[in-house]
Formats: structure tokens, C-alpha cells, sequence
């Protein structure tokens, strides 16, 4: 599918609307779920061009965000909750900086962790 320079222009910008919501998922939780919805519907149109990335990338970080949130409330009742907890943040954090930095450079941003 090919994707002009002006819809490529729209998708970047609906992965940046995707990463504020993430950062604002950090006050209001549930933004994240906005995130990923935006991400799943826009990743198709995407597809074949460097913004694709980005929505793999909000999506991969959605999910592993999830699980590693269940994994901290579950390990609570242990006190190493608060830390795994912590670490997700961190890591959410992470993710959305990276993501942002290779965004706003029109980049990829290549996968890790």
C-alpha cells in the first residue's frame, strides 16, 4: 500500500496523539487504552512505512505495561510489588521518551525490551 508524504504526515501525527496519551496515562490511567485502540486502528494504514513502527511500538508497550502491572499488584501481598511497580513505570517512561525522540526525528524506532 502506498502511503503519500501528506497521510504519512496525519499517521505521524496520530503516534504522537498516541504517546501523550501515554503520558497522560500516568495521571489518568486509563488513557493508555485510548493509546492502544489509536495504535490498532492505525497501524494497518501505516503499514510499510517508518510510522509503523511506532503503533507496534505503543502497542508492545501497552500490553507488556498490562502484565507487568498485574505482576506488581499480585506481588503486593509480598511487598516486591511496589518495586516491580516501579519498574514498569520507569520502563513505560522509558518507552515513551524513546519513542517520542525517534518520532519527532522522523525515524523508526528500532525494538528492544
Amino acid at each position: 500500500m502506498e502511503v503519500n508524504s501528506e497521510h504519512q504526515e496525519q499517521l505521524k501525527k496520530m503516534a504522537l496523539v498516541g504517546y501523550i496519551l501515554y503520558a497522560l496515562s500516568l495521571i489518568i490511567p486509563f488513557a493508555s487504552i485510548a493509546a492502544v485502540i489509536l495504535a490498532y486502528l492505525k497501524r494497518s494504514e501505516a503499514r510499510g512505512t517508518w510510522v509503523e513502527s511506532h503503533f507496534n511500538w505503543l502497542i508492545k508497550t501497552f500490553w507488556v505495561g498490562v502484565i507487568g502491572t498485574i505482576i506488581g499488584i499480585i506481588l503486593l501481598f509480598v511487598v516486591i510489588g511496589y518495586l516491580v511497580l516501579l519498574a514498569v513505570t520507569i520502563w513505560v517512561i522509558y518507552r515513551v521518551i524513546r519513542g517520542w525522540l525517534a518520532l519527532s526525528e522522523n525515524k523508526p524506532v528500532i525494538a528492544d525490551i
